[in-house]
């Protein structure tokens, strides 16, 4: 299952109250109760009307996670969703002998648990922090009564679920229609973001370790490896720390097919 919302919200620092000790159902500490006006909602939920912000706000907790840290594993009952105010959060699933297939990575301005939350079902995905973050929970009884009340909100969600949709329909193609590891592999450079708009900009950052990309596309690790030094010496790419180079992005394209 994918997320697709991108827009990074402007976060409010907000003062520490004494006594604050209540918890979240992963069991760190809340620091807050409600969302700032300048944060996630007016990103996720803006142009709603302000009853609507306002009783999204007091259901909406924020918290603060370490690295590493489960917001939630594949199986258990879903407790709720949690929008990510920073940072980013590994969804992957494991199959019955152990390997896991990294789904998506989700991102700050993200909505995480949606699905499970809307239908009750057991989580289909675990989520982990791959860094500090900060994300707010909103339990799933709170969240089903406050689309229940407030129509605009349930419009936007299900806006949120049509890319969904979209987006797992891309993934569906992109492990039905690229057989090889090496199509799955340059199909996966060529969608990361560049480091500006600048449609002749070809520098695109790597957040992933080779283990990692290796459980998106589906390959090990040692595949992953190799296939970046076939890249590099066959002049597609360079790589210069987590900077990668295109060298020739046509030919890069003509690995995969179609």
């Amino acid at each position: 299952m994918t997320y697709e919302m991108k827009t990074i919200p402007k976060v409010k620092h907000r003062i520490m109250r004494s006594g604050y000790g209540n918890q979240n159902p992963c069991g760190v500490h809340v620091i807050g109760g409600c969302l700032p006006h300048a944060s996630v909602k007016d990103c996720i939920f803006s142009g709603m009307s302000r009853p609507s912000l306002d009783a999204l706000e007091s259901i909406s907790s924020l918290a603060a996670y370490p690295k590493n840290a489960i917001l939630f594993v594949e199986g258990q009952d879903t407790r709720g969703v949690f929008v990510l105010r920073n940072g980013r959060v590994k969804l992957s699933t494991t199959s019955a002998d152990g390997e896991s297939i990294i789904v998506y990575m989700a991102e700050a301005g993200e909505i995480v648990g949606l699905a499970g939350t809307l239908s009750g079902n057991p989580c289909e995905l675990t989520a982990e922090a791959m860094e500090p973050i900060q994300a707010d929970f909103i339990p799933r009884a709170a969240f089903l009564h406050f689309l229940k009340q407030n129509g605009d909100a349930a419009v936007r969600v299900a806006e949120i679920l049509s890319k969904i949709y979209h987006s797992t329909l891309l993934e569906v193609r992109f492990l039905g229609f690229f057989s090889s590891a090496a199509e799955k592999f340059a199909r996966f450079l060529l969608d990361l973001p560049t480091r500006s708009s600048d449609e002749k900009d070809n520098r695109a950052t790597l957040t992933l370790t080779h283990r990692e990309i290796g459980e998106t596309i589906g390959a090990s690790r040692e595949t992953v490896t190799r296939l970046f030094a076939n890249f590099k010496r066959e002049g597609l790419i360079e790589v210069h720390g987590p900077t990668v180079v295109f060298l020739d992005r046509n030919k890069l394209e003509k690995v995969i097919p179609g």
